[in-house]
């Protein structure tokens, strides 16, 4: 049986002054629905919720440093020790996009509650070579992966004496990939033959036998799937596989603090492995989780201090929200502003039905203004005086950082 832990975060500010009471999504309007603060939470003009979405899962070997990471991303407390498998379980909460765009908006429209977009984050067991045969918790690291929507590999480049483990992050991503390879390549050989034989009775799964022999071919070679140069037809054709190497990926190269002038370099071999099928950011996860446990002002401080300007969480949080293909638009007003999270390429019909499906059943039309404009004119009313609100019909693919007022009729 696999245990999943929810952290309740309640009373702890995580680090964009976000006071969420649980990790599990709440039933709401949006999808998900939103997860409260705390009142008088967050910034001056009203308390903040966030709205959870896809998983992203971290991964990592031993001592990397990705429940620290967890921590940080969403305020929660899993326990974080030096010794191997410190974390046994899967452990779930909800890390919260910051976003200078929704704090502005409701600043203007003087909001009474803001409403963040968020990503669900999973802290899943750690691996160690062999967890495709069972090694270590390899089991339990497997099945957790398999959940998730997009990995995020959290790779080791500090060196204490303390903490044992290896440093080079460019082996530990050899070592998380060749076991999601040699898991992968097991799941495909026990499913291929039994497929090929239903495809003789069944021409319709003969592009499933395809996409499956090409699967095995690049496995076999050691290539993970997310950089077999595969087109989307043929990955289409793989997902009831659920395959672990058939995911995004982000990677996070966990820096010393001396390291930090060296983050471009530790960085840039990674993405050189990825061989361009991945992004690579350099953190210092023990210093961004010191710093999300202060105030908002003391944490901008010391950051600025370091020279790291809004920090490393911020830039991990919003490279896993694209990662997954993710966009946001707005709503805003007195009583609420809201970030709402919607599909890349999604029209506006779409977008409204993230809102309310009555609102996509009975869309008529949606009136639409860019965040910096909106926010140049003043406020909603004043756009509308000048002239600058655009109308557009069902079929508008909705940009990132337009805001939105959907008209409907049911």
């Amino acid at each position: 049986m696999r245990l999943t832990v929810r952290f309740d975060m309640a009373d702890h500010a995580t680090g964009w002054g976000l006071v969420p009471t649980t990790g599990a999504p709440a039933a709401g309007p949006g999808p998900g629905g939103p997860i409260e603060a705390g009142a008088g939470a967050g910034v001056g003009w009203g308390p903040i919720s966030v709205t959870a979405m896809e998983r992203l899962g971290l991964v990592g070997l031993p001592n990397a440093g990705k429940t620290s990471l967890f921590n940080a991303l969403t305020g929660a407390r899993a326990p974080v020790a030096t010794h191997p498998f410190t974390t046994t379980e899967t452990s779930v909460a909800v890390a919260p996009l910051p976003d200078a765009r929704l704090d502005a908006l409701s600043a203007m429209s003087a909001s009474r509650k803001t409403v963040r977009a968020g990503v669900e984050v999973v802290d899943i067991a750690g691996l160690v070579p062999g967890a495709s045969a069972g090694e270590g918790l390899g089991n339990r690291f497997l099945a957790g992966i398999r959940e998730v929507d997009a990995l995020c590999m959290v790779l080791r480049a500090f060196a204490d004496d303390e903490v044992p483990g290896d440093t080079d992050p460019v082996e530990a991503l050899a070592v998380l990939e060749l076991e999601l390879v040699l898991a992968d390549l097991g799941t495909v050989e026990s499913q291929l033959d039994k497929r090929r034989k239903a495809a003789r009775a069944d021409k319709s799964l003969a592009g499933q036998v395809t996409a499956m022999e090409k699967a095995q071919q690049a496995l076999a070679d050691g290539v993970p799937l997310y950089r077999a140069g595969m087109d989307a037809a043929t990955r289409h054709e793989l997902h009831g596989l659920f395959l672990l190497t058939d995911k995004p990926v982000l990677a996070v190269v966990n820096l010393g603090e001396d390291d930090l002038g060296r983050a471009d370099e530790l960085a840039g071999a990674v993405v050189g492995a990825l061989e361009g099928h991945g992004e690579a950011l350099g953190v210092c996860v023990q210093l961004e989780a010191e710093a999300a446990q202060l105030a908002p002002d003391e944490r901008a401080e010391l950051l600025e201090g370091l020279g790291l300007g809004e920090g490393a969480l911020a830039r991990v949080a919003r490279g896993a929200y694209h990662l997954l293909g993710r966009r946001v638009f707005f709503t805003t007003g007195d009583k609420e502003s809201r970030a709402w999270s919607f599909r890349a390429g999604a029209s506006a019909a779409e977008c409204a039905g993230v809102i309310h499906s009555d609102l996509q059943r009975g869309f008529i039309r949606a009136e639409v203004i860019h965040w910096d404009e909106l926010l140049e004119l003043g406020s909603w009313a004043k756009a509308k005086a000048a002239g600058r609100l655009r109308l557009e019909g069902r079929d508008y693919e909705v940009a990132d950082g337009d805001v939105l007022e959907i008209r409907f009729n049911v």
